[in-house]
């Protein structure tokens, strides 16, 4: 294993633009280049290590998209200490348990998200530049060298399952993962990324590195703003998109500004974080013609990305999450050698759960992570998702993946945007309940789009209920919120059942 800092990605360039950070307002904007961003990265290595904490000790971060917190997530692991980023949209209660169960010892914070943190941890606030000044220390500063075993990053699982998990992920397996997926991905100096997830998010955190890896710009916007992110699109030239399936589904539906917005520039768009159906990389193509667009497979503990472009450039087959990449094992568990639950084994997964060591050790054999995603591979050895073993149910005896049904129902014309989640049910034990989002303009209603399911798929998948909505409601990773989704299923269940 290499023994390189992960903090040390941006070190091999000295100059050219790096960041982009657009701030809250249009009016305000800051140019950063890689000189700056790398001495202020030694400055805020030197300032923890001034402040008396130690090489293993966690730093958190909490708030929107800033320059500022790139230099947190590259700088704390050149003194190796490790950055530990919260998701801000969670319960007082969650980020309090992330808190104490990563052993915070400082964080940095920008002002609403102050208001999360106890009175008993030092907080250092991006949003007050004398105290962030004051805390950096200007001056060369040599990167701590890592051991295999010492962590870069600890990132916490979204918690949908329980309580978040933090993951840790160690030095080399973040630079291997970041130098091969902006090769794959053939990011240059000139590339320009657009990163609107957040940075607590691993979507967010893969675009930075492999920004950072190839020299190129990373345009940082806060948060995704539908109107903006496009608007930032033609202002900055920006050639590489990186987001969640329902990022896109929102742009897409803003058909005027697209069509007014020079888009030229875009040469690539990845679909992360989740499914991305046919319709979906179908209206990106018509919308982005002159980009490559990719659904693409990662998961926190998992390298994150596995699968990238074939080694002898054979074309992605429509569909398909990609190739594994050089230096990443993939197999396939169940009673198909060609589909099961994915197993993968690569430089980049988790070193363990932190404080976990149970999980660790049901999930983690021999460096090969279980990542409970079902998969089928192709006789070419392309991959592709097929769901998550959890979130399959059974209706009426036959397994039921939400993925299938939710694609099925974007084929449709009028659809923009499909979730589809299991309710009980007395007769069938659970029934696929669809919430949809209509095209502008678009008027297909329950009848007609449970009558174009049971017409072009299995009727076990068929939605016995689908419910028309303006919009689906968004976690803080930016991704369907399906709690919410699900509790209200249950509702429209019992409504159904006492009417």
């Amino acid at each position: 294993m290499s023994s390189a800092n992960f903090g040390d990605l941006t070190r091999a360039w000295e100059s050219g633009n790096a960041v982009a950070d657009m701030g809250e307002s249009d009016n305000v904007e800051r140019l950063i280049d890689y000189g700056q961003l790398n001495r202020d990265c030694e400055a805020l290595a030197r300032g923890l290590l001034r402040t008396g904490l130690k090489k293993g000790d966690r730093v958190a971060i909490l708030g929107l998209n800033r320059y500022e917190y790139l230099v947190v997530l590259f700088g704390a692991p050149r003194a190796g200490l490790v950055p530990a980023p919260v998701n801000i949209k969670l319960p007082r209660e969650t980020v309090a348990y992330i808190l104490s169960d990563c052993g915070a010892k400082l964080a940095f914070s920008d002002g609403p998200s102050a208001a999360l943190l106890p009175s008993s941890l030092r907080a250092i606030r991006f949003d007050e530049p004398a105290a962030w000044r004051e805390f950096l220390d200007p001056g060369a500063f040599a990167s701590v060298v890592p051991g295999d075993s010492d962590p870069a990053l600890q990132i916490y699982t979204s918690g949908s399952t329980g309580r978040p998990k933090g993951v840790l992920l160690g030095h080399a397996g973040q630079v291997w993962n970041a130098q091969v997926l902006s090769r794959s991905r053939q990011l240059q100096r000139s590339s320009t990324m657009l990163i609107a997830a957040p940075l607590y998010h691993k979507n967010a955190l893969i675009a930075a590195k492999i920004a950072a890896t190839a020299g190129g710009k990373a345009v940082l916007l806060p948060r995704f703003e539908t109107r903006r992110y496009i608007e930032a699109i033609g202002r900055h030239k920006v050639t590489s998109l990186s987001g969640v399936s329902t990022m896109y589904q929102l742009i897409l539906a803003e058909t005027t500004l697209l069509q007014r917005t020079d888009l030229s520039s875009v040469k690539a768009i990845s679909v992360g974080s989740g499914p991305a159906s046919p319709a979906l990389l179908e209206g990106l193509r018509k919308a982005f013609p002159g980009a490559g667009v990719t659904g693409n497979y990662g998961l926190t503990e998992g390298g994150p990305v596995p699968f990238g472009i074939h080694p002898q450039g054979k074309a992605r087959p429509n569909g398909s999450i990609g190739y594994p990449l050089p230096g990443s094992d993939c197999r396939l568990v169940g009673a198909s050698p060609d589909e099961g639950v994915l197993h993968v084994r690569n430089p980049g997964v988790l070193i363990g759960y932190h404080n976990l060591p149970d999980e660790t050790a049901r999930r983690l054999n021999d460096g090969w992570f279980d990542t409970q995603d079902i998969l089928r591979r192709d006789a070419e050895g392309f991959y592709y998702f097929v769901g998550r073993a959890d979130d399959m149910f059974k209706c009426g005896g036959e397994s039921v993946f939400p993925t299938e049904v939710e694609s099925l129902l974007e084929r449709h014309a009028d659809v923009l945007q499909a979730a589809v989640v299991p309710v009980a049910d007395a007769l069938k034990d659970q029934i696929p309940i669809a919430f949809v989002v209509l095209k502008p303009g678009a008027t297909a209603d329950e009848a007609a789009l449970k009558e174009f399911t049971l017409a072009n798929g299995p009727a076990h998948q068929h939605p016995r209920r689908v419910v028309v909505l303006a919009e689906l409601p968004l976690a803080g990773t930016n991704k369907v919120d399906i709690k919410a989704l699900k509790e209200r299923a249950r509702d429209y269940a019992r409504s159904a059942a006492s009417a």
